[in-house]
């Protein structure tokens, strides 16, 4: 009996309704522990993002017990639902005025780019009797948060004179929407920021915040500067991956999150569409490849359930084909067991088919401890 087959039976033990995801606690808090580790020997500490499976306690959880230091996360909404969890909660996204309030209950620093929005989280500490940290974010080339590293030391003057808020440190942001990498030059001119302004105001900086996932090469070969004392990591706790490069970290497991979805239908049918081609109902022109007559299944799960593209089938010799809003296509001529109407094929899946699976109502969230 195969591998897959037997976690497919242990499944069907524990899962109640198909298209389910299992999470395995485990090896998250495995995955935490090794990052944690891997800071700690470089004087760096770690925050685990929250914000993939929706800042679930449960499963944040197992990030504490893998010694985090802070949860990180970029809705309220998550953070609101940690408040259980006794650690430091950062908020990721650059808050709104509209919801400073909420911004200094429920985290208790910010990353903040914007004067106006520093001056309303300051409004709303001293109105709650409260002191909330901010990270000034220095924009380093990737252009998404962050001012430039020459209005600093003036912002960070006006940022000093506010009460209710507290410069807890600078931060910076790459990879996620120009995707620059973090290296010798961008990282020393972080640091030379940080110096910049704690000899302009006489202070001393407790975090700098030097990136994420993305960094994990630099820490790994013990090139960051000393002055970085803080990463936020989603990706390389989650899937024990940096995203710079794609490369796995050593140690980890990849496999925390699995995507589990039934059969609804096994034919043999041709593999390139026959009659006129137009859009596909996501408005493309498809492409197909021609393997002639193959055995295919259809499976109960969508695109409205899951980002289908880095699914990876745990059967050796399926091809994931592609989808519609509510079936998932697969080629299962050269699966090396014997599938039937009902069968449940099991799926690795990265970042964005967990981000989306995590947020649909239609897929079964199963926590194995």
């Amino acid at each position: 009996m195969s591998t897959v087959l037997d976690s497919n039976l242990n499944l069907a033990r524990r899962v109640v309704n198909f298209p389910a995801m299992t999470i395995d606690l485990a090896k998250l808090e495995h995955n935490t522990r090794a990052v944690v580790d891997l800071c700690a020997r470089h004087g760096v500490r770690a925050a685990a993002v929250t914000k993939c499976y929706c800042g679930d306690p449960e499963i944040a959880a197992a990030s504490v017990r893998g010694g985090a230091a802070w949860l990180a996360d970029s809705r309220l909404e998550n953070l609101k639902r940690l408040t259980a969890l006794d650690i430091p909660k950062l908020l990721l996204r650059l808050p709104m005025v509209s919801q400073a309030r909420n911004v200094v209950r429920y985290a208790d620093l910010s990353l903040n780019s914007e004067l106006a929005t520093i001056r309303a989280l300051s409004s709303a500490a001293l109105e709650a009797g409260l002191v909330h940290g901010v990270i000034l974010m220095v924009d380093l080339g990737d252009l998404r948060e962050g001012i430039s590293p020459s209005k600093v030391v003036s912002t960070v003057g006006e940022i000093l004179a506010l009460e209710g808020v507290a410069l807890k440190g600078i931060g910076t942001n790459l990879t996620c929407f120009g995707g620059v990498l973090p290296g010798p030059e961008n990282m020393a001119i972080l640091e030379g920021v940080v110096n910049e302004v704690e000899a302009a105001w006489g202070i001393s900086l407790e975090i700098v915040s030097g990136g994420n996932s993305s960094s994990v090469c630099m820490l790994e070969r013990g090139a960051l500067p000393e002055r970085i004392n803080q990463l936020r990591f989603g990706e390389a706790i989650l899937f024990g991956t940096e995203f710079a490069y794609g490369e796995r970290i050593e140690g980890t497991y990849s496999d925390v999150f699995q995507l589990h979805a039934e059969i609804i239908e096994l034919q043999e049918k041709r593999s390139v569409p026959y009659g006129e081609i137009g859009l596909d109902a996501f408005g493309r022109k498809p492409v197909f490849v021609d393997r002639g007559i193959r055995r295919r299944a259809i499976l109960g799960i969508g695109k409205q359930d899951v980002i289908l593209d880095t699914l990876k089938p745990l059967d050796p010799g399926i091809i994931v084909l592609g989808g519609s809003s509510d079936h998932l296509i697969v080629d299962v001529q050269d699966c090396n067991r014997p599938l039937e109407v009902g069968a449940v094929l099991s799926f690795n899946m990265h970042y964005t088919a967990v981000l989306s699976a995590m947020t649909s109502e239609y897929v079964m969230k199963v926590k194995l401890k």
